[in-house]
């Protein structure tokens, strides 16, 4: 080749792409993703919270959620006036969740899990006081459990919420304990923090955690969590079915099973052995 060729720059690359300073960035685009950001730290929060946090005002801040309204990355909940993140910020993300190594390494052992116990297997990621579920792979039984992607639960009523607060750290466990609002959705759901922190010591003995029909009467989950490489639980995996097959018998065995899904999953992403 000719020295003198010039070397064709890659597409989507303008001359200056390198440059970050002021000239090269959108302002109000920044602004609005300190907004997102922000509300999506929050969980949810008004208009005023919102504005207080990001340290914008509170017409700049209304602006950028109308806005992001309009598109379906936040909503409005009328019932409390407070702000969230919305269905559409899911499906964006998600297509980082698609090469994401946790997703993508689950998709295996998710369904060694679903054929061995014959029940639905989930795999779901903390969310704030939340846990998502971003994967599910279904029993083939016609009565099943079902949690499409992007389905919130409260991390003291989900077995995957309950296996991730017994393995986080100890200062975010008493802080989640102290803080949280532990709703009940049914009569086994566990509200008293006292309980509730008894109950996560149970789960780190036995090395899973059982959701007894504290979210939805007639279905139970067995769950454990999934580390990452610097050995923090950055996710969970569970079994999920109706009451007739999940039982107090085969609990035991089922968190067995789950535990060892979710210790080759961990393991796969490079988790260090744990004891």
């Amino acid at each position: 080749m000719d020295d003198s060729t010039p070397t064709r720059r890659p597409r989507g690359r303008p001359r200056a792409f390198s440059d970050k300073t002021e000239q090269n960035t959108i302002q109000s685009l920044d602004r609005a993703m300190g907004v997102l950001e922000g509300l999506a730290e929050a969980g949810a929060a008004t208009l005023t919270e919102l504005a207080g946090a990001t340290g914008q005002s509170p017409a700049t801040v209304y602006r950028v959620l109308v806005t992001l309204e309009t598109r379906g990355i936040v909503e409005l909940r009328a019932e409390d006036q407070t702000w969230a993140v919305g269905p559409r910020a899911f499906l964006i993300g998600s297509s980082f969740l698609r090469r994401a190594s946790v997703v993508e390494r689950a998709r295996v052992p998710m369904r060694h899990l679903r054929d061995e116990t014959g029940e639905t297997a989930n795999l779901g990621v903390p969310r704030g006081d939340e846990v998502m579920f971003v994967s599910q792979v279904e029993t083939h039984a016609s009565l099943r459990a079902f949690f499409p992607p992007g389905t919130l639960s409260p991390l003291h009523a989900s077995g995957i919420g309950k296996a991730l607060l017994a393995w986080f750290d100890a200062p975010r466990r008493a802080a989640y304990l102290a803080e949280a609002e532990l709703t009940r959705f049914t009569g086994h759901t566990i509200t008293s923090p006292d309980a509730l922190a008894e109950d996560l010591e149970r789960i780190r003995v036995r090395g899973y955690a059982l959701d007894d029909e504290e979210k939805a009467e007639g279905m139970r989950c067995v769950a454990a969590p999934v580390f990452d490489a610097t050995g923090e639980a950055v996710a969970g995996l569970s079994v999920s079915g109706p009451v007739s097959r999940v039982t107090p018998d085969n609990a035991g065995r089922l968190g067995a099973q789950v535990a060892r899904a979710a210790a080759e999953l961990s393991a796969a992403l490079g988790a260090p052995t744990r004891a």
